[in-house]
């Protein structure tokens, strides 16, 4: 079978993606896009809210605007587009990746491979809750899809799981769609999502958020009739006595979404907090091949940020190709006090300089963010649902990097 030389391959066509093949492709770099759907944009096309863009283009753009904006760079550059690709294998060896195809089986020989899969949602499966198992149960990206896609309503009175950024946004399209949503559950003692989610789409259609529940019980044969809340205590374990039952007839769950690493788990190391692979700071994982970016790596909030690196990753895999990209000592990113997420691994000696993306595990105020006490910044408040950025010029990382070691803390003050 003839295999396709190709520069860099890129690998999901969402926002990470799109962005690293037009990155890579201005970098002088042959080009092939690989996406198993049919349309470019991932995610995007099924958010039709706004909210996007306000980093990346300075102006506030729904989902499939900024897919669209993206597509336009892409149309822009050299870079080849195949859709409804399957990736079925990559081989660590040459390397190699096995696609299928309506156009067939294809494999491709790149010099240097982006994966830019994205995340997919933490299923109820995974959840053990006690109970039946009716339909009416849905994740809140399939819920988002059935509505704004395919035109579908999926219930008539819901109870949100997870307060993460996609269930407050559905519970507010449910809401004007004329679903009636009974309550937003969250687990922790504190929302999930972004700040502007909670107020725009709950606070302002008085849709009640209750902190520090859960799901207790599903009741339903057939069809979800309703379902248990009930009280969590700091553990989240149920508080006896705490536990009432509400009616609905689908149950949305947002509790997290899920680095998608199967095809590359196997010769990459995972962190095992981000669930992605680990990475330097051109993106690049302990394969030097491979790149990867986005969602894939660890979730973050916005996707401005994703675009963003996406387009680190497809010019570190271009210059990798050409043979460019040299890479220095390697210094390992240590979590320290209040840091949950943390992306890069690692640091490279080599570059020019880094950004380092963190989360802290609850909201805290008046705090300062340390990066081995070369680099610091002061954040008047800090909550886990948004990334935290530092920059590291050329002079700190230089500094950084001759240490075996760096710890990144969070602490008062």
């Amino acid at each position: 079978m003839r295999a396709y030389k190709v520069d860099v391959l890129v690998i999901g066509a969402g926002a990470a993606g799109m962005a690293a093949a037009a990155a890579a492709a201005r970098a002088r770099a042959s080009v092939v896009l690989l996406e198993r759907g049919e349309r470019l944009g991932g995610v995007l096309e099924q958010c039709i809210h706004p909210g996007f863009g306000l980093h990346r283009y300075r102006e506030e753009l729904t989902g499939p605007e900024f897919a669209h904006r993206l597509r336009g760079e892409l149309e822009a550059s050299d870079a080849d587009v195949l859709t409804e690709a399957t990736v079925l294998d990559i081989h660590p060896d040459g390397p190699k990746v096995v696609v299928i195809s309506p156009k067939g089986l294809k494999v491709f020989r790149p010099k240097a491979v982006v994966w830019a899969a994205g995340a997919r949602e933490r299923p109820f499966g995974a959840l053990r809750i006690p109970g039946t198992r009716p339909a009416g149960i849905f994740t809140a990206g399939l819920a988002q899809r059935l509505l704004d896609l395919e035109g579908l309503r999926p219930a008539r009175r819901a109870v949100i799981l997870g307060s993460g950024d996609i269930g407050l946004i559905m519970a507010r399209r449910l809401h004007l769609e004329g679903v009636e949503v009974a309550a937003v559950l969250e687990i922790q003692p504190f929302p999930g999502g972004l700040t502007r989610n909670v107020v725009q789409c709950l606070q302002d259609f008085g849709i009640p958020l209750f902190l520090s529940h859960t799901v207790a019980e599903v009741h339903g044969r057939k069809r979800l009739t309703g379902i248990t809340a009930v009280r969590v205590d700091e553990l989240w374990h149920p508080i006896p006595g705490t536990g009432r039952y509400i009616e609905a007839d689908a149950l949305i769950l947002s509790v997290g979404l899920i680095p998608e690493v199967r095809p590359v788990e196997g010769f990459v190391a995972l962190d095992p907090v981000n669930r992605g692979p680990r990475v330097n700071g051109w993106l690049q994982t302990e394969a030097p091949w491979l790149f990867a970016a986005g969602n894939c790596v660890a979730v973050f909030d916005l996707v401005d940020t994703v675009a963003e690196l996406g387009e680190r990753a497809g010019t570190a895999a271009a210059r990798y190709a050409r043979g460019e990209l040299s890479r220095g000592r390697r210094v390992s990113l240590v979590r320290g006090e209040n840091v949950v997420s943390l992306v890069p691994s690692y640091l490279d000696g080599a570059a020019e300089g880094a950004r380092v993306y963190l989360r802290v595990p609850r909201p805290m105020e008046g705090v300062t963010v340390d990066l081995g006490g070369v680099v610091r910044r002061k954040i008047r408040v800090a909550r886990p649902a948004e990334m935290i950025e530092l920059s590291v010029n050329g002079d700190a990382l230089a500094e950084l990097s001759r240490r075996p070691e760096v710890t990144v803390e969070v602490r008062p003050g």
